[in-house]
């Protein structure tokens, strides 16, 4: 089953949420905050989508850390802070797609 890992209250999430939901497409919602992806996920997304398209260098928190903690390795640094994983993130437990829009959610869906 399709897995979309985002915030409730992210539009981008909301959306992506909705569209799938209109193109009768299952899948299962996991918030960031309160399931956070382990390691083995996190590795494995950082190496599907790269350190550059899988972190959130524009969020509210990425401008609230120090710069210290901006140059952890960006498996560490999203494993302590999963809002700043770009969202969503969709995945079907082998291919991964973060961000995007309506058509790039709904085409990620489709069966390969």
């Amino acid at each position: 089953m399709l897995k979309v890992y985002g915030l409730p209250n992210c539009d981008s999430c909301r959306s992506a949420r909705k569209a799938l939901q209109a193109a009768d497409i299952a899948h299962e919602f996991i918030d960031l905050r309160t399931r956070p992806p382990d390691t083995d996920t996190l590795a494995h997304w950082l190496t599907e989508l790269g350190e550059q398209a899988l972190v959130n260098r524009r969020s509210t928190t990425w401008r609230g850390l120090d710069e210290a903690t901006r140059n952890r390795p960006a498996a560490q640094l999203l494993a302590a802070e999963p809002t700043l994983i770009k969202r969503p993130v969709l995945t079907d437990g082998k291919r991964v797609h973060c961000g995007g829009r309506e058509p790039d959610w709904l085409a990620f869906a489709q069966p390969r």
